[in-house]
C-alpha cells in the first residue's frame, strides 16, 4: 500500500488514496498510526471518491485508535496540500464527515499555507460537571464535532485526567475533544486533549470550537481573525456573526513510502 505522510504544525497523519471507505482494516489503521513499530501518526486519512457534484475528493478520518471523527482541521489541510500536489487547482472543495468544505492552497518558495472554510461552528451552551468532587464548568462547542472548552488550565497530568473523564462520562455520550484555554490580548494559547487521540500538537477544529465560544462570550469581535497558539504552531481563525468560520494555517509534505501489510482490501 503507498502512502504519504504530512502533518499540519505537528499534528501528522498518514495520507492514502483509496476507492473504498472500508478499505483498510481498523487494525492496520492502528499499527500505521504506532510510533514505534508503525509509520507514526495521529491518525489515517482516506482520500476517497467525492459524494457531492462539486467536490473534487471526500475526506475519512479514523484516529490512531481506530475510531472515526467526524471531522478534522488539521488532516483536511494536509488532505487539500495532497489534492493540489497531484495537480488539482489552487481552490476545490472536499467533501468530509461534516460537509462539503471549500479549500484554498497557497504556495510560496518557502511554505504552504492553506485556508478551509470550516462551515457553521456553534458555541451549544455549557455544562457544569463535578470531576473528583471539584465543579467544572465546560463551554460546548460544535465545529462538526463536539469540543468542551475551559478557560482554567493546570498540570498535563490534570488536563489528562480531565480528558479521560470527559471522554467517559453520559454528558458526551460520544466522547468529546477537550480544550484548554488561555485568552490574551488577541490571542488564545491552547493546549487540546482530542477524542480518540490524546494531547496533540494541534487541532484545527478545537481552535475554531474555542474561538467560537470566545466570541460568544464577548471576549473576541465576530469576523477579526484571531491567533490560536498551539503547541505545535498558530493558527489563524475568524467566526462571522452568522457562525461561518474560516481557518488559516500550514500544512507540509514530509514523506512517502509503502506499507508491506496488505491493508487494502
Amino acid at each position: 500500500m503507498q502512502f504519504s505522510k504530512f502533518e499540519g504544525l505537528g499534528n501528522d497523519f498518514v495520507v492514502v488514496a483509496c476507492e473504498d471507505p472500508e478499505a483498510i482494516a481498523t487494525s492496520d489503521v492502528i499499527a500505521l498510526c504506532d510510533r514505534r513499530r508503525g509509520v507514526g501518526a495521529d491518525g489515517v486519512l482516506m482520500v476517497l471518491p467525492p459524494r457531492t457534484p462539486d467536490a473534487l475528493a471526500r475526506m475519512r478520518v479514523v484516529n490512531a485508535d481506530g475510531s472515526v471523527p467526524e471531522m478534522c482541521g488539521n488532516g483536511l489541510r494536509c488532505v487539500a496540500l495532497a489534492l493540489a500536489s497531484s495537480g488539482a487547482p489552487n481552490e476545490f472543495v472536499v467533501d468530509t464527515d461534516a460537509g462539503p468544505r471549500t479549500c484554498r492552497v497557497e504556495t510560496s518558495d518557502s511554505d504552504t499555507v492553506v485556508s478551509v472554510d470550516m462551515g457553521l461552528v456553534k458555541f451549544l451552551g455549557d455544562v457544569h460537571l463535578d470531576i473528583d468532587g471539584k465543579p467544572h464548568t465546560f463551554h460546548r462547542g460544535d465545529a462538526g464535532n463536539p469540543h468542551a472548552i475551559t478557560f482554567a488550565t493546570g498540570s498535563r497530568a490534570e488536563m489528562e485526567h480531565i480528558g479521560l473523564a470527559l471522554n467517559a462520562h453520559a454528558a458526551f455520550p460520544n466522547g468529546t475533544n477537550v480544550e484548554f484555554a488561555t485568552l490574551r490580548e488577541r490571542s488564545i494559547d491552547l493546549v487540546v486533549f482530542e477524542r480518540g487521540v490524546g494531547f496533540t500538537e494541534a487541532c484545527g477544529t478545537g481552535a475554531c470550537a474555542t474561538v467560537a465560544v470566545a466570541c460568544a462570550l464577548g471576549k473576541f469581535v465576530y469576523g477579526s481573525p484571531v491567533v490560536v497558539n498551539l503547541p505545535g504552531g498558530p493558527l489563524s481563525v475568524s467566526v462571522a456573526t452568522d457562525g461561518r468560520t474560516q481557518m488559516r494555517g500550514p500544512a507540509r509534505f514530509v514523506f512517502r513510502g509503502e506499507w508491506p501489510r496488505p491493508c487494502l482490501a
